[in-house]
């Protein structure tokens, strides 16, 4: 029945209050629905078996998507396991190695004290030796002299009873120093001991001159071999500390290099650990996401299934219901008709293209088209007499556009291969010697600007939706206030008729004059009661109609909200990290040295190349489908249109004639 008032609708709309179209023309027009609701259920039956095989080849590929990204997924978690272990065990062995350099170092230190204290020892050995040695050698000097001089100081030396006696004559005679005498007496007291400790005391310094000598030049010997003696055990411990010091130092050297290899080692195991973390992050965000998009595909087609039935069902129905409407109103006759429909002539000529807008901005919801939402807020936009011209243009300048972009996108994209391939080639033969150097920046710049593309698009997208609900919003306004002025007018029917039907039933029920009339009488009330009938049936629809729009509009609303939210989330995490990775490309910059001019040159020109040709989100394929699918949509949507227009002018045409042949 909804659709039955919405043909009739489409009839009157445009047509004066007193150019109703008869009866005969309503019942053409429910033989051309049904003819039309025919050709629907063909075109269904076919875009459902279209849609079957949709659904089967994207679950398909949706499938194996799946099952790359668990096993990437797989891979990813066991090369973050394996990093990780590589790089526990890496501090184990930094560990270690800090605590054998620590040791060694310690040790190096200890060696270095003791070797001080060794050569101190050794410097005042060697002092007080030579000393001792060069007094004993003056001291000889002047006794042999003295004794071949004959002098008095010789006779006083032969009658000195000991050395003790020859020292102190000698001191007199100031020929030795007083310390030089202590250092020759203790000196010879304590040899004297050494060699004879159970003598008498008093024949400790007992000797002629000649064995003086003698013991003076036994005590030097002695002196200079223990002098001799510790030089070689101060070269010994020189060699000794040496070889020790050597041996430190390399092990400490080996050590620090080990230790280097290893912080290298886990920082590149950190490094390989992160990425395949980070791969990880962005590979289960896909697989969830498709995961995600399967269930959806496997609701969408369910729900496509169960909605085709149900048309199909309805459809079955709605031509039970044309040709009861037809048999109905070819019985009826007079003045029912124009008091059954008159509601319909307030309709305003302007809500014809409703339905080609609200199927684009669906198509442009569905496909997630910026393009497609604003070509249905400018078509909602319009006004004026010939707005049927008008949105025809629209679209179809829509689809020229669509057309050329796919041209030139294909033209260009041939050509962006054939330089990109030439030009990388070329470059690969340079880049060889500044890979390293380059790698890490060219990573985080690559990443950083797919976030900024991400961020570019994901505002774009809330800017989308903004317009979207504003549409949406004014959309929602203009039906709330269509319906309430028409249901408004379907209640002033309803009570219009069941007034007529009292008064109708009370006067031939009280008037037996009009006996002979109450066949005619009865086919009248018949047909108030067929029309009170459609009038409630017609209210009730359109309140539920009404219901379903606003529920459908709310729905939709918090759709936005929640996606507003979680792209506004996205946009702020992203920014985030697009401005760390800035941070960090920036800092690994200032290590790169210059770059060869040749490099320069092509990596200039494959930046213009890039700049003109990197397929960014979505690709070039995906950017075709999209194209090609917007391009069917707005075909078809001009289709309805056409054929919405059609239907108008013909029925205008008819009711205008039907009009001038009344009058």
């Amino acid at each position: 029945m909804m659709k039955i008032a919405s043909f009739l609708f489409l009839a009157t709309r445009g047509v004066d209050a007193n150019a109703v179209s008869p009866i005969q023309k309503v019942v053409q027009m429910l033989s051309d629905l049904e003819v039309k609701v025919l050709g629907e259920g063909k075109e269904a039956q076919k875009v459902y078996e279209e849609f079957a095989e949709f659904c089967e080849d994207k679950s398909r590929d949706l499938q194996y998507q799946i099952k790359t990204g668990k096993q990437n997924v797989a891979e990813l978690q066991a090369t973050i396991t394996e990093e990780s272990a590589t790089i526990e065990s890496l501090d184990t062995k930094i560990d270690q190695l800090a605590g054998q350099i620590s040791t060694d170092e310690a040790d190096l230190a200890a060696a270095k004290d003791i070797r001080k204290k060794e050569a101190a020892v050794f410097a005042a050995e060697d002092h007080e030796l030579s000393e001792t040695i060069d007094t004993l050698s003056r001291a000889f000097t002047i006794i042999e002299r003295e004794m071949q001089k004959g002098g008095a100081s010789m006779l006083q030396q032969k009658n000195a009873g000991d050395l003790a006696q020859t020292f102190t004559i000698m001191l007199q005679a100031a020929e030795i120093s007083s310390a030089d005498a202590e250092r020759l007496t203790a000196l010879v007291q304590s040899s004297q001991e050494d060699s004879d400790s159970g003598a008498p005391a008093g024949a400790v310094y007992k000797s002629q001159s000649g064995n003086i000598l003698d013991t003076l030049g036994s005590l030097r010997e002695k002196a200079e071999g223990q002098l001799a003696d510790a030089r070689a055990t101060e070269t010994q411990n020189i060699n000794a500390f040496q070889l020790l010091e050597q041996s430190l130092n390399d092990a400490i050297k080996f050590g620090n290099a080990d230790m280097a290899k290893a912080k290298k080692a886990k920082a590149a195991a950190g490094q390989k650990k992160a990425e395949a973390e980070g791969d990880l992050e962005v590979t289960s965000k896909a697989l969830a996401e498709d995961e995600k998009a399967l269930a959806e595909l496997h609701h969408d087609c369910m729900t496509k299934a169960s909605e085709f039935e149900a048309e199909t069902k309805s459809r079955g129905e709605e031509l039970k219901a044309l040709a009861t409407a037809k048999k109905v109103i070819n019985e009826s006759t007079g003045g029912a008709a124009e008091l059954s429909y008159s509601f319909m002539q307030v309709a305003s000529s302007e809500s014809a293209p409703y339905a080609s807008i609200r199927f684009i901005r669906d198509l442009a919801r569905k496909q997630k088209s910026n393009v497609l939402a604003q070509l249905a807020m400018k078509m909602s936009a319009l006004s004026g007499k010939d707005i049927f011209a008008k949105v025809k243009g629209l679209i179809s300048d829509m689809i020229t556009r669509l057309e050329a972009e796919a041209d030139a996108d294909a033209t260009k994209k041939a050509w962006c291969d054939k330089e990109l391939a030439e030009n990388n080639e070329k470059k690969a033969d340079k880049e060889a010697e500044i890979a390293k150097l380059t790698s890490q920046i060219d990573q985080q710049s690559a990443k950083s600007a797919q976030l900024k593309e991400q961020v570019a698009e994901l505002n774009k997208a809330l800017a989308a939706i903004a317009a979207q609900q504003a549409e949406m919003d004014k959309l929602r306004a203009e039906e709330n206030a269509l319906f309430k002025k028409s249901s408004a007018e379907m209640g002033e029917g309803v009570k219009g008729v069941k007034l007529a039907l009292k008064v109708l039933r009370d006067y031939y029920a009280s008037d037996k004059d009009h006996a002979s009339a109450d066949g005619a009488a009865q086919g009248i009330i018949g047909l108030l009661e067929v029309c009170e009938s459609d009038f409630s049936q017609g209210l009730a629809e359109m309140i539920s109609a009404e219901e379903a729009a606003a529920k459908k509009y709310d729905e939709e609303t918090k759709e936005n909200e929640i996606e507003t939210a979680t792209k506004q989330q996205d946009v702020k995490y992203k920014n985030q990290e697009a401005a760390s990775l800035d941070k960090s490309t920036a800092e690994a910059n200032s290590d790169r040295s210059g770059v060869q001019e040749e490099l320069d040159a092509v990596d200039s020109y494959l930046k213009e190349l890039h700049e003109k040709c990197d397929e960014k989100a979505p690709t070039y394929a995906e950017e075709k489908a999209r194209r090609d699918s917007e391009i069917a949509g707005l075909k078809q949507a001009l289709e309805i249109l056409e054929n919405e227009a059609a239907l108008v002018q013909v029925e205008s045409r008819r009711s205008l004639r039907s009009v001038k042949v009344h009058a």
